[in-house]
Formats: C-alpha cells, sequence, structure tokens
C-alpha cells in the first residue's frame, strides 16, 4: 500500500522536533566551543602536514621495506620541528641573556638622559630617581598584583595544554587519516563520492600550501630584518631577525613583540638607533601586511588579495590572535566548498 501523505499536524510537530533539536546542537557546540576549536586547529594542521608526512613514508634513504609505518613517519616530522624549534632556541637565548644584562647595567643612565630631554623639552618639571619613580608609579594593591601573576601562569600552562593537546590530536588524526577520509566519503551518495573527493584533495593542497606560505612569510622577513639591522649596526641582527622570521608566524601580535629585542638592543646603542630601528619595523609590517600577506597568500593558496584581507579582519575580530591564524586557511576551504556547491554536474 502506498505512504500516506503527512498531515498538517504532523508537519508541524515534525518542523517543531527539527527546530528544538537544531536549538541544542547549537547550544551544545557553544558550550563545547574550545574543544571545538581546538579540534579544528588539530585537523587544520593533519591536513597541512598529511603531504609531508606521506613524502617521509615514501622515503629512500633508509632502506626499510617499501615505506614506512606512518607513526614513524609522524614521529620523525614532530622530532624536526622540536629539533628546529630547539636550534633556534639556543640560538637565540643565550645573546639576549648578555644584551639584557648590558641593558640593565645600563638602564638608570638611559634614565637619566631621557629625564633630561623630557624635562629639556619642558615635558617634565624635576628630575627623579629610579626609586622614587618607582614610588610615584600607579599600581594596585597586594592582592590584585597576585592575581594578575596568577592568572598569567595559568594563562601558561593553558596554553601549553592546549598545544600539547593540538599535537595529540593531530598525531592521531594524521594516524586515521585515510579511515577518516573513507568514512567521509560513505556519507554522500555513490554519484556525489568522486566530487567530494576532488574537494578533499583541493582543501589538503590549499592548507599544505598555507602553511608553505606562512614559512615564506617567516623567511622573508627574517631575511630584510637581517639586512636591515645590519645596515643600522644594530649589535646581534642576526639573532633579532630570527626572531623576526619567527614572530611572523603569529599574526597582529607576533610581529610587534618581535620588534621589541631588537628596540632593546639598539637602546643600548644611541636614541637615534633606537628611532631608526622603529621606523624600520614600522615600515616592513605595513609593506608585510598590505602587500606581501596578500600576494603571497593569493599565489599559494590561491585566494584573492581581498578575500585574505577581509578574512584577516573577521578572524581577527572574532577570535583574535587565533582567528588571524586560522582566517586565511579557513577562507581557502570555504572558497572550495563554494565552488562546488554552486558547480554544476557535467
Amino acid at each position: 500500500m502506498p505512504t500516506p501523505p503527512p498531515t498538517q499536524r504532523s508537519l508541524i510537530r515534525y518542523g517543531i522536533w527539527m527546530t528544538a533539536l537544531t536549538v541544542i546542537l547549537i547550544w551544545s557546540a557553544y558550550l563545547v566551543r574550545d574543544v571545538l576549536l581546538l579540534l579544528y586547529v588539530s585537523a587544520l594542521l593533519a591536513i597541512g602536514f598529511s603531504p609531508i608526512v606521506r613524502l617521509i613514508e615514501r622515503q629512500k634513504v633508509v632502506p626499510i621495506g617499501r615505506r614506512l609505518p606512518r607513526w614513524l613517519a609522524i614521529l620523525i616530522l614532530y622530532l624536526a620541528i622540536i629539533g628546529s624549534l630547539t636550534a633556534v632556541g639556543f640560538l637565540i637565548f643565550p645573546p639576549l641573556v648578555r644584551q639584557g644584562q648590558q641593558l640593565w647595567a645600563a638602564f638608570p643612565e638611559m634614565f637619566d638622559r631621557a629625564q633630561q630631554w623630557l624635562i629639556a623639552k619642558g615635558l617634565l618639571s624635576e628630575h627623579l630617581t629610579l626609586r622614587e619613580a618607582a614610588e610615584r608609579a600607579p599600581v594596585g594593591g597586594g592582592g590584585e598584583a597576585m592575581g594578575t601573576v596568577f592568572g598569567a601562569i595559568m594563562g601558561v600552562l593553558g596554553g601549553l595544554f592546549g598545544l600539547l593537546t593540538i599535537l595529540i590530536l593531530t598525531f592521531y588524526l594524521l594516524i586515521d587519516a585515510d579511515s577518516l577520509r573513507d568514512t567521509l566519503l560513505r556519507l554522500f551518495p555513490s554519484s556525489q563520492r568522486g566530487r567530494v573527493a576532488v574537494a578533499s584533495r583541493d582543501i589538503t593542497l590549499k592548507v599544505s600550501a598555507w602553511l608553505g606560505g606562512q614559512l615564506l612569510l617567516g623567511a622573508i622577513i627574517g631575511i630584510t630584518s637581517a639586512i636591515g639591522l645590519w645596515a643600522m649596526g644594530i649589535p646581534f641582527f642576526y639573532v633579532l631577525a630570527l626572531i623576526s622570521g619567527i614572530g611572523e608566524l603569529i599574526p597582529v601580535v607576533g610581529p610587534i613583540l618581535s620588534a621589541i629585542p631588537a628596540i632593546a638592543v639598539a637602546s643600548t646603542v644611541s636614541f637615534n638607533k633606537v628611532l631608526l630601528v622603529v621606523i624600520f619595523f614600522v615600515v616592513q609590517q605595513q609593506f608585510e601586511n598590505h602587500v606581501l600577506v596578500p600576494k603571497i597568500m593569493e599565489r599559494q593558496v590561491g585566494v584573492s588579495a581581498v578575500t585574505v584581507i577581509v578574512a584577516l579582519l573577521i578572524g581577527g575580530r572574532m577570535l583574535g590572535i587565533l582567528g588571524a591564524i586560522l582566517a586565511v586557511p579557513t577562507a581557502a576551504i570555504l572558497q572550495v566548498l563554494l565552488i562546488e556547491l554552486t558547480s554544476k554536474d557535467e
């Protein structure tokens, strides 16, 4: 017997249940938004690292069967990343410690010179010692200070825990990449699986290209910083340039934070060097924000310069630094999905 058509009452009941289910799902997603964000970041890293992992699997240097186990290829990639960061740390921190000690020794004299300049310009009425300046500085109560320190410590610990969680999730996502891809394909009708497979491949290529573009930006900023700081006669320019290149990998605040050590080192030379370094980094970052990032991401990821700028603005507004980091790969993924959804079957 043919199935009777649904009545108006059953349609209303179905609509109410589906609306309630949608509201529950959206509210549940909001409650676990931090977990979903960690999962999304891990998925992006897994997608971006997957081509590198496959290359390591198929290496010909070490004769171990036809290919390396995937878990071993992932560990090799992780060890290479951790080893590179450790080498950078050993290269950066000893010179910075020496420069910090020199800066601390020269700080009283610099403080006096700064006050003399302010007094000469009529911006300061009296000369203060460091102790007097510290006593007059507006500070909060002891409880507020302790709360600030405790909050900072908890923030660092939370960030380290989140980073560890992302690394573990990325590892298991890379391990199960093939099975997860097959499961995703089975969710679609057989007639659409080819398009879904093509879309997933395009997303993988774009996210991997985004990672490569980030490294390219870091290299360009590092090289130009080395040349500029060397030309200005700033000590330890190679270390400061390395910090600038690494800071470039963190949108918004990374370039600002990486410029602070260079300014501090320049302050041990002369006030004019500080002005030159500040002007150099401001010009460099303006050029990077308005020319390098849009053009490199357009070439690497295939996302237009306007889309890159808009994505960075929206991502930074929604999620701050993390949103700015995730903006371009998210825009690339949405672009692939939009093209597949709007394209007509041939």
